[in-house]
């Protein structure tokens, strides 16, 4: 009898009770240079310690320390530290140097060297995964430099589709022949050797075991040979037959490895994340001078509009080297002449719509709120056919654009929103939606396509692009506004890394690869540890 069957299998741990995807971890690496010198008669004696905030915290928490290097001020430190990685969260880090002056493990004992703030996403964002700030914290003081670097560990990278087929294996169905398959275990720690019990797959899951055979993943690797040719046999009718032989035989026909990529692969490749916001200025947000509407600028506390465009914005600009976003508003009537535009820049330059930072952006937005009319009606299409102009000039795989919408109301143009998703779908972008305030957001959802795929006069979009959220499902109760803008972005960003890659992967762009190591100029320091 002979049988033929595919396997997948990933060089992985699996936990049938885990079934949740670990977050991708990330190993930062730290280097100073020029660091003060605290000791008199030698040279200082530096520890790098870091410290990590919870989500919608501001407190500092001390995550680790590296080891203490003698008699240096330019240390290599060798002790990594592992973080979890999200793309989705805003992963403030804390580097505080210390000169060590005993085997106390308190702090205070020591002499401060300076310190560095930056987020994870600033370093995996940075070229080459390395980022380089200068050490503050010492008024009056130049306190030298820090460099971070982060590598993304390889974890779960390799898997393998192998190809079997069996000959001979015991018939264990009484009216038909066996209908087999494999399970690999691993029987030790190193991986070296591999266990795979074949069994009949029987419909109410009392499958019958036809026997086992070990090989490892080297002899696996080989591929089709003599060597991959095993014997399977069933230890029970081994002891009580003495003419046993075997219960057939399993052959592997093929081997094949493949390495998947991941998000951080095309960061540190090089491609940048260009971020673009665009708010609803239509009558419906309410007369912006009195408190009651969604642009009411309160001199006390952030509206829903700046929030949304805060939480979300600080996170992208990571990923993002310039720092230059254009910033669009729709929906509104301009001066001088009160005409209504659904795509006009809010700084007032239409040949140059970009502001610098996250800040920028939200300084042209409090400006444009003193000079622009609320009106409407409430249309998305104009601004998001805006940015797919740019995303379909840029299709290599250096470039992906995201789009996030802040509307407070009911879309006016639905059938034209459609059919620039539909069309948006084949490009390298994502939208995201913010709804703010407590209008029903019925006709978002249908834009979202997580139920039903998008679709436009017959066309459905190519991949799943958009992601809206309503604001309101985030406020905290107890007027945390970090928690909340925390929450926030973490949802809409969350599916942002699997859009990208799903682009990606279907045009066949592999990414980048990363540029050399850096090398510091002059001679090769010493360090003593």
């Amino acid at each position: 009898m002979n049988n033929s069957f595919l396997s997948m299998a990933s060089i992985v741990d699996f936990d049938p009770l885990n079934p949740s995807v670990p977050a991708t971890k990330v190993e930062i690496t730290v280097s100073c240079r020029n660091l003060l010198d605290r000791d008199t008669f030698s040279k200082s004696d530096p520890i790098c310690v870091l410290y990590t905030q919870a989500m919608g915290n501001r407190e500092w928490r001390e995550f680790g320390r590296t080891e203490v290097i003698d008699n240096t001020l330019n240390p290599d430190f060798v002790r990594k530290f592992i973080l979890d990685y999200f793309f989705e969260e805003r992963q403030n880090l804390r580097f505080d140097l210390y000169d060590v002056d005993s085997k106390s493990a308190n702090l205070s004992k020591h002499d401060f060297l300076g310190q560095a703030h930056c987020t994870l996403g600033e370093i995996v964002g940075s070229l080459g995964s390395r980022l380089e700030k200068p050490l503050g914290g010492i008024p009056g003081k130049k306190c030298g430099t820090i460099i971070v670097k982060a590598e993304e560990l390889n974890n779960c990278r390799e898997s393998v589709m192998m190809q079997f087929c069996g000959n001979k294996l015991d018939k264990k169905d009484f009216f038909g022949k066996s209908d087999p398959f494999l399970v690999f275990y691993r029987s030790n720690e190193d991986g070296t050797t591999i266990k795979i019990e074949v069994y009949d797959w029987d419909r109410d899951g009392s499958h019958d075991f036809i026997g086992e055979f070990s090989t490892s993943y080297r002899e696996l690797s080989r591929g089709q040979s003599q060597f991959n040719v095993y014997e399977v046999v069933n230890p029970k009718k081994k002891g009580k037959k003495k003419k046993y032989l075997n219960s057939g035989t399993v052959t592997l026909l093929s081997f094949l490895v493949d390495t998947e990529v991941t998000f951080l692969d095309y960061i540190k490749g090089g491609t940048q994340i260009n971020f673009t916001v665009a708010i609803d200025f239509t009558a419906s947000n309410g007369n912006p001078a009195q408190p009651t509407s969604l642009h009411y600028m309160s001199p006390y506390q952030l509206n829903a509009y700046a929030m949304a465009l805060k939480a979300v914005g600080e996170i992208i600009q990571d990923y993002d080297s310039d720092k230059m976003f254009p910033a669009l508003g729709f929906g509104a009537k301009l001066p001088p002449d009160g005409r209504v535009s659904h795509e006009f820049a809010l700084n007032g330059n239409p040949q140059n719509p970009y502001c610098a930072g996250i800040d920028g952006v939200m300084e042209a937005y409090y400006q444009s709120l003193k000079s622009v009319q609320l009106y409407g009606p409430t249309n998305f299409s104009p601004v998001i056919n805006h940015v797919a102009r740019y995303a379909a000039s840029v299709k290599d795989g250096s470039q992906y654009f995201v789009l996030l919408i802040i509307t407070d109301g009911v879309i006016s143009d639905m059938a034209q929103t459609k059919e620039s998703i539909v069309n948006a779908s084949c490009l390298p972008m994502s939208i995201i939606i913010v709804g703010v305030g407590p209008a029903e957001f019925d006709a978002m959802v249908e834009l979202d396509g997580d139920e039903v795929r998008i679709s436009s006069r017959g066309r459905y979009a190519e991949r799943d692009i958009v992601q809206f959220v309503p604001f309101r499902d985030y406020i905290d109760r107890t007027g945390n506004h970090i928690l909340s803008m925390a929450r926030l972005a973490k949802d809409v960003l969350a599916e942002i890394p699997d859009q990208f890659l799903s682009y990606m992967r279907t045009r066949g762009i592999k990414p980048s690869p990363a540029p050399p190591p850096y090398t510091p100029p002059g001679q090769p320091i010493q360090t003593q540890i």
